[in-house]
């Protein structure tokens, strides 16, 4: 491991957060001399950040915990063209109001992990809106577009695995790394931002950044990735058989979010407690040592630990009990998925889909048809069963792991 000379990177670098930097010497320097304000876009694409936007929310709550200033950048503007960054195709384009929305639902998952306010390193939260609405489209191509070579913009990859797949890469698409750059040079004028913090993807984004705020502004701006996070097996970061895993309460329940990282595998628990919590590296050294049956205890400490964070103590705390009461005593805890049904039944089918247990009917029937639903003790293998609702809720199961309750409305 590199040795680093300010709190900022050790921390960072400690944790297993730094890929690449584009100058570590310069960057440690200025961190001992200086608050750095640093910061990384997010575009409000939905009403919640999923777990594959934690790792970043994590290095901005890291940035702070160093001593320095995070800057939240919600893209009001670029959420309009879409960044083709690991896309096979165009994304949906929102208008202002839906962008309006998300950015709004969005800020309170933020507001668990950062401390926002006016102090010299308390959390902003900006729009690029702010300044990408207000660009003249002539005077733009004159003074900033003139920096970018088509030849150089042809080669990155988020441009050049599109157009290798034969997909569809639209003009609007094209213009995205333009537009991340000029973001990166008007939060060096607006607010003094000196570092721009991504996932590995925005490596080209990000550099693209840093040479035109040099070439126009003359001033020296850092930047930073984190490596792509995937689990143990392979498979991406926030990915799951049964959909996305939000952050937002409202897209997905605490229990849920939970067991999310109870069912962590095994080779992954000391690499996710380093990311997603506050634990102390020795203790977390203890903890991914732990063998058999005994890293359960370290995977309901990663629980505990990541859900408080996201959802607050008391939350991870009920979970907590849900589950234990749910697979320790068999019993129905509290916090599990509810669905009140009107009329005195309901098909397994829609009950499984209601309840988010699957994503789709046709998962649903997938699940019943390979066994892996039950009402009660009992296995269903008939996918038009009626369940009939009474006065004591009926519990749902999907797998091992996935649970929810049906009551009377």
């Amino acid at each position: 491991m590199t040795e680093h000379s300010s709190d900022l990177l050790r921390l960072l670098a400690s944790r297993g957060y730094i890929h690449q930097l584009t100058d570590a010497a310069g960057l440690d320097a200025l961190a001992n001399k200086q608050v750095v304000p640093g910061y990384i876009g997010f575009d409000a694409t939905a009403p919640s950040l999923h777990i594959g936007s934690l790792v970043q929310i994590m290095m901005l709550r890291r940035l702070q915990q160093a001593g320095h200033k995070p800057i939240v950048v919600m893209g009001g503007g670029t959420t309009k063209v879409g960044d083709p960054s690991g896309k096979d195709e165009s994304r949906k384009l929102l208008d202002d109001a839906g962008i309006a929305a998300n950015i709004a639902s969005i800020r309170r998952a933020f507001e668990r992990f950062l401390t926002f306010g006016d102090g010299p390193t308390d959390a902003i939260m900006v729009d690029n809106a702010e300044w990408l609405d207000a660009l003249d489209y002539i005077p733009f191509l004159r003074d900033v577009g003139r920096h970018f070579t088509i030849n150089r913009m042809l080669a990155f990859d988020s441009v050049k695995l599109r157009l290798d797949r034969e997909q569809p890469l639209t003009f609007l698409e094209f213009n995205y790394m333009i537009l991340q750059a000029y973001d990166f040079m008007e939060l060096s004028r607006r607010v003094g931002c000196r570092l721009q913090l991504g996932g590995s993807d925005q490596w080209g984004n990000i550099v693209n950044g840093i040479e035109l705020t040099r070439r126009i502004d003359g001033v020296e701006v850092f930047g930073l990735t984190t490596p792509l996070i995937t689990t143990a097996d392979g498979a991406k970061m926030g990915k799951t058989a049964s959909g996305a895993v939000w952050l937002n309460e409202d897209q997905l329940s605490a229990y849920d979010y939970w067991q999310f990282w109870r069912n962590t595998d095994d080779r992954d628990v000391g690499r996710f407690l380093k990311l997603f919590t506050d634990l102390p590296l020795d203790e977390i050294a203890r903890l991914e040592a732990l063998q058999g049956a005994e890293i359960n205890d370290a995977k309901k400490i990663l629980a505990d630990a990541a859900t408080s964070l996201c959802r607050g103590e008391t939350a991870a705390a009920e979970a907590a009990e849900t589950a234990r009461r749910t697979f320790e005593e068999g019993a129905a805890g509290d916090a599990l998925p509810t669905l009140a049904v009107a009329g005195g039944s309901i098909g397994i089918v829609d009950a499984l889909v209601g309840l988010g247990l699957c994503v789709s009917k046709g998962e649903a029937r997938r699940l019943i048809k390979g066994g892996g639903a039950r009402v009660g003790a009992e296995k269903v293998s008939d996918e038009t069963l009626q369940i009939a609702i009474g006065a004591e809720p009926v519990r749902i199961a999907a797998g091992k792991k996935h649970h929810g309750l049906l009551t009377a409305a």
